[in-house]
């Protein structure tokens, strides 16, 4: 299990481009991770994904605003939703008030987050045309800092290891193979300087 980094460690090292969102304590995603077709049919339909037309192993990563992975889940069946893994990976159990969950957009937690916290999430055209201006310049601000999730995700999968389609050979270590990617990025420096540092 990661350490989870306390809300006063996090504001204090709370990046100046995360100014308009201070009291981020966690930025939220899921990523997937390609492996070798099962060979039972139930293990193929449950790791069967639609978004990568290819079966995986779905994983919800959370790192701190200055990019330290903070949180891994346990790896579920790509066919999964992103709110499923959110509601029973135990992350949001973690949370205290003050605290302000970041996630993209159609990663809607706002209802299943507990009670004080809030989500920030670029809204979506919900049956409208287009965004208004507003909700446009919103999306970019969000996306500007939120992006760093992917950053922090990138660097976990650039172990080689995790590069390719992960054999069925190693599924009963897969696990233990990302948890130990997720805690050597966290040597590399922060992606982002702390504002005051």
């Amino acid at each position: 299990m990661f350490p989870f980094s306390s809300q006063h460690l996090v504001r204090k090292n709370m990046p100046k481009e995360f100014a308009q969102y201070a009291t981020t304590r966690i930025i939220l995603d899921c990523t997937e991770l390609f492996i070798q077709r099962p060979s039972a049919m139930l293990a193929q339909s449950e790791t069967w994904s639609d978004y990568k037309h290819h079966n995986t192993w779905k994983l919800l990563v959370g790192v701190t605003p200055n990019g330290q992975v903070t949180f891994l889940s346990d790896l579920w069946g790509g066919r999964v939703s992103d709110k499923h893994i959110t509601r029973e990976s135990g992350v949001l159990d973690l949370l205290e008030p003050g605290d302000n969950v970041m996630v993209d957009r159609g990663f809607d937690i706002s209802g299943i987050v507990p009670a004080g916290v809030t989500v920030n999430m670029p809204p979506f055209l919900a049956g409208s045309d287009q965004l208004t201006a507003a909700e446009t310049e919103q999306t970019m601000s969000i996306a500007s800092v939120r992006m760093h999730v992917e950053r922090a995700i990138g660097r976990i999968k650039t172990y080689h290891i995790l590069d390719g389609t992960l054999p069925n050979t190693l599924s009963p270590y897969a696990i233990q193979i990302v948890t130990v990617c997720g805690f050597l990025t966290n040597f590399l420096p922060p992606l982002l300087p702390p504002a005051n540092p």
